[in-house]
């Protein structure tokens, strides 16, 4: 192993963009730069904030020092691009093309491949890679199928966090990954919840487009007659409904705020209506992981709390009571994914892992 690989990590999210450099597993330089409403609201499309991104991340790498001919890799949070098998993906013509279209939607993650790549053409042998980006689908066969065989059930959800923290729990058990069964759910401003068989996510409810628990932003599954009807009312857009299902659902539409430390506070000061909210929530979210057991058999070797909520200690006990009883619970808080993306890259440079091609 040469600890001294130094990767650049690129994590472009919605309202900002979160920087690092690594040398082997240690972090040298981290940041994270906020973006106003109005430092995007000039874009009309997320693509068209790529050279605004670049060159804010090039001026913090300057002010930092860091000399780009140094590096040995450079690796962003991958995107929408066409479903692909977890792993690690260096960047090509085709991956550049499907980040750049967005061939499966836009999104600010889109970007951090494309940016990695042009900082890596920058300099004579550093290579860009993505790691286990949103649309990692290995889904079973059966899971796939919904009630209308023109709507299949898709895999969007938080699969570097999920990924990184299955193979975490492996390591603390001394176990190959491959060789357990496990439940992962992530909570944050969306939540998915995934079947991990011996080392392949089976099943998982779609986060992006709010399928599965109510979240602080997302709805989650909807009544669908009365979705139907909503679309059909005449006074919401496409758009608007959109909105509603991603972003404008969950606390957001029932308590005016996705922030959950904000929504435990008005509990603390005795609103009831903010207490049963949350309390839904948390039903909804247990009786997903309830279904997930079933998926394997109730043959479960331990269920993983992470994302930004598992950071409250008094909501991961109440939703611990409610589960527990079908397997060791293990509460991860938060979502280091910088970290996750320089171990992927890191595993490559030293070739303990084989990089994917993306076609």
């Amino acid at each position: 192993m040469n600890p001294s690989f130094r990767i650049l990590v690129i994590n472009p999210g919605s309202t900002s963009t979160k920087i690092a450099l690594y040398e082997g597993r240690v972090v040298q330089f981290l940041k994270s730069v906020r973006h106003s409403p109005d430092d995007l609201g000039r874009f009309d499309r997320i693509a068209d904030q790529y050279a605004f991104r670049k060159e804010m991340i090039l001026h913090e790498l300057s002010m930092a020092e860091v000399v780009l001919s140094s590096l040995d890799a450079v690796i962003g949070r991958g995107g929408l691009i066409r479903p692909v098998e977890s792993g690690v993906f260096e960047m090509n013509s085709a991956l550049e093309n499907d980040l750049l279209t967005g061939v499966q939607g836009e999104h600010a993650s889109n970007l951090g491949g494309l940016i990695a790549l042009d900082i890596a053409r920058s300099s004579h042998g550093v290579r860009a890679f993505i790691a286990d980006p949103v649309v990692v689908d290995e889904l079973s066969d059966v899971a796939r199928i919904s009630g209308l065989p023109q709507m299949p059930r898709r895999s969007i959800f938080h699969a570097l966090n999920q990924k990184a923290v299955a193979r975490r729990y492996a390591r603390m058990l001394h176990r190959p990954y491959e060789a357990l069964n496990l439940i992962v759910a992530h909570l944050g401003g969306g939540i998915s919840i995934g079947v991990h068989q011996q080392g392949r996510v089976v099943d998982v409810n779609n986060a992006l487009d709010g399928f599965g628990p109510f979240s602080p932003e997302r709805a989650g599954t909807l009544p669908s007659g009365a979705l139907v009807d909503l679309c059909f009312s005449g006074t919401l857009s496409r758009d608007d409904v959109k909105r509603l299902i991603n972003g404008r659902g969950g606390l957001m539409a029932h308590l005016g705020t996705s922030s959950v430390p904000e929504v435990m506070e008005r509990v603390k000061q005795g609103d009831s209506h903010a207490r049963l909210v949350i309390d839904a929530m948390l039903y909804q979210v247990a009786k997903s992981i309830g279904a997930c057991a079933t998926v394997v058999c109730g043959k479960v070797d331990g269920i993983i709390l992470t994302g930004g909520m598992a950071q409250s200690d008094a909501l991961m006990n109440q939703l611990r009571d409610c589960i527990e009883f079908l397997a060791p619970v293990v509460v991860f808080p938060g979502e280091d994914e910088m970290a996750a993306l320089a171990e992927n890259a890191l595993g490559v440079l030293e070739g303990t892992i084989a990089c994917r091609e993306y076609h």
